[in-house]
């Protein structure tokens, strides 16, 4: 199986696949649209993270720019009715990050223009992803601090923060449980000037 590429960008194809030049060989390499216009051209070298798709009639290279990428075409490819061509076009609208952070939030409008996403693979997805980017929710964005000043940055760290960041982990994706155990953990290091946000990554830091 071929897990990573590094090489020059000899051609790139309509079709969104290109072609990673290694050593004399050319590997033809699908790669989501908005990872194919950020490719360097030669002769600046290309790293790509690659998914090998094998199946009885055929075998497919799918590459990525970030392994969190790879990780998260192959967990997609994991929920049911999603092939490789939907999966690489979800991640062609939106990196795992930007997908962890929509699954977290509930946000279906993200997934309205991206073809052969409907509504049902849309609740889907939402349903059977909840808890499955977990290794990549550490860089979803932080919320804003609500108006009425629950969340806010200067918090300190007292029991509202401390249930403020309980809550924050469940809505990134965490089981309760696990939110809970994490705030426990670090409850007895934090200081009593503790931000929300300092709060929020050191239970991230907890789980890992």
């Amino acid at each position: 199986m071929i897990g990573r590429l590094r090489g020059v960008v000899a051609e790139r194809l309509p079709d969104g696949s290109c072609i990673v030049e290694v050593g004399g060989v050319g590997y033809e390499v699908f790669v989501p649209l908005g990872t194919l216009g950020r490719l360097p051209t030669p002769p600046d070298p290309v790293s790509l993270h690659v998914h090998t798709h094998v199946r009885e009639d055929q075998l497919v290279l799918y590459g990525f720019a970030r392994a969190e990428d790879k990780r998260a075409f192959r967990t997609l490819l994991g929920i049911s009715n999603v092939g490789p061509k939907l999966a690489l076009a979800i991640l062609g609208s939106m990196d795992a990050r930007e997908l962890a952070s929509a699954i977290a939030s509930q946000d279906k409008t993200r997934f309205k223009k991206i073809p052969g996403v409907g509504k049902r693979t849309v609740e889907r997805l939402l349903l059977e992803l909840k808890d499955k980017l977990s290794f990549v929710t550490a860089h979803v964005e932080i919320p804003a601090p609500k108006a009425n000043g629950t969340a806010k940055p200067g918090d300190a760290a007292d029991g509202p923060a401390l249930g403020q960041v309980t809550s924050l982990l469940v809505n990134m994706g965490f089981k309760a449980a696990e939110a809970e155990k994490a705030v426990a953990t670090i409850a007895s290091d934090a200081g009593g000037d503790a931000t929300v946000e300092s709060l929020l990554r050191m239970a991230l830091k907890q789980l890992g």
